[in-house]
């Protein structure tokens, strides 16, 4: 199992040993992660395995008493190290973290905890001259939330150092001291800038698009259901025990409706839905055993379940956006059915560029080239030969006309 586990290269394959594997917590630490040597010694009264599992702002109560606890001459020196750790965590404060336990595993964080975690780690130090790039920092952020961060970006400002920020939240953009717009469309369209200025010369640009929404101006929406209606379709019901920092509950979700589920980072939304609902769900359309912590799931009528979310569409760099919609194998065959391709003797399999012999020889049909440079990491450039295509030069002579003419 271990040489199976070690050869893994793919998502498929990981499907194939995953399940002769199972994961549990160490009998030995409890999931501490310490050994009995580090969990031995106490201050105030507890250990170093239970100060990891308080929470932040427990933590630096605690923390704060440590000086007072210790003998007249140890102190200064307590007095120094505590202090560098309020320095750390005060950060972590600020942007509204101050439930997270600090051994709290990391792939469990929310997608709103994520980027404020980066971002406190980068902001430790206070410095000055510095520029800070913040790519979508709001995302997954609740509005309360934000107060904290922009918080953070004008106390960077404020001792001396420049923030860009990408974003798109009006909360944010409306703190800005000067606003550059891009469009007015996206991919091919786009690449222009549309407006530039101060926020009130951007509400007032008729050419902004984000004008409108950061003058408050009202927006049509559709129309709400009346309340006497909301279940007149059925309902989905849901009935959990406690798991992580959502305690035991019971949520209705009407069927045939739009339903959003909101609260501050971290307050159990997406243990709600993607640990509760959708496992529970698939296992009641399945008959199989509920999970431990789902008491009762009642969902007449739901045949599946589809769950989109942030994960990333594959890992492997051949995947494109053709091949994960499953565009790619249609294209490869009206290629095939081409006049060129025929004389040619191509088949649909030869316009793969994972195996078909069209693909680049170069590049191997990943469309990149990976540089070793000595004692430096690898470097990526754009295939000389495909020029990104991933195709060699004789896929280039095949031509497809469509109806309207257009090759």
């Amino acid at each position: 199992m271990e040489n199976a586990l070690a050869k893994v290269k793919d998502e498929r394959g990981m499907k194939r040993v995953e399940k002769f594997l199972k994961q549990d917590i160490c009998p030995d630490c409890g999931g501490s992660r310490l050994s009995q040597a580090a969990r031995t010694p106490r201050l105030r009264g507890i250990s170093l395995d239970q100060a990891c599992q308080m929470t932040l702002d427990a933590l630096t109560v605690w923390v704060n008493g440590v000086p007072d606890s210790l003998p007249e001459p140890m102190r200064p020196m307590a007095a120094s190290i505590c202090e560098s750790f309020n320095t750390a965590a005060r950060r972590l404060l600020d942007l509204g973290l101050r439930y997270l336990t600090l051994d709290r595993a990391s792939p469990t964080l929310s997608t709103g905890e994520r980027p404020r975690m980066q971002l406190a780690r980068a902001v430790r130090n206070r410095t000055t001259g510095v520029l800070y790039v913040l790519d979508e920092p709001s995302i997954g952020l609740h509005p309360a939330n934000i107060k904290g961060l922009t918080g953070v970006m004008e106390d960077l400002i404020a001792d001396g150092n420049s923030v860009v920020l990408v974003d798109h939240d009006t909360q944010i953009l409306s703190r800005a001291d000067w606003m550059i717009e891009m469009g007015p469309q996206a991919g091919a369209d786009g690449g222009h800038i549309i407006a530039e200025g101060r926020i009130d010369d951007i509400k007032s640009d008729p050419h902004s698009q984000i004008g409108p929404f950061l003058s408050g101006n009202p927006l049509r929406t559709r129309s709400p259901i009346p309340d006497s209606e909301i279940f007149l379709l059925g309902r989905i019901h849901l009935a959990t025990g406690p798991i992580h920092t959502v305690h035991p509950l019971e949520a209705d979700i009407p069927k045939g409706r739009l339903t959003v589920v909101t609260g501050v980072s971290g307050s159990g939304k997406t243990t709600l839905i993607l640990e509760s609902l959708v496992p529970g769900l698939l296992s009641h359309i399945n008959g199989q055993k509920l999970p431990e912590h789902v008491r009762f799931v009642e969902a007449d009528g739901i045949r599946q379940v589809k769950l989109i979310d942030a994960t990333p569409i594959g890992i492997n760099i051949r995947s494109t956006v053709a091949t994960y919609a499953n565009v790619h194998d249609e294209l490869r065959k009206i290629f095939a059915r081409t006049a060129d391709a025929k004389a040619k003797g191509y088949k649909a399999g030869d316009f793969s560029y994972n195996t078909g012999k069209l693909r680049c020889p170069v590049c191997d049909g990943t469309g990149v080239i990976n540089l070793d440079v000595q004692f430096l990491p690898d470097v990526k450039i754009t295939c000389p030969q495909s020029r990104g295509s991933r195709y060699s030069k004789e896929a280039e002579q095949i031509r497809h006309t469509n109806k309207e003419g257009y090759t």
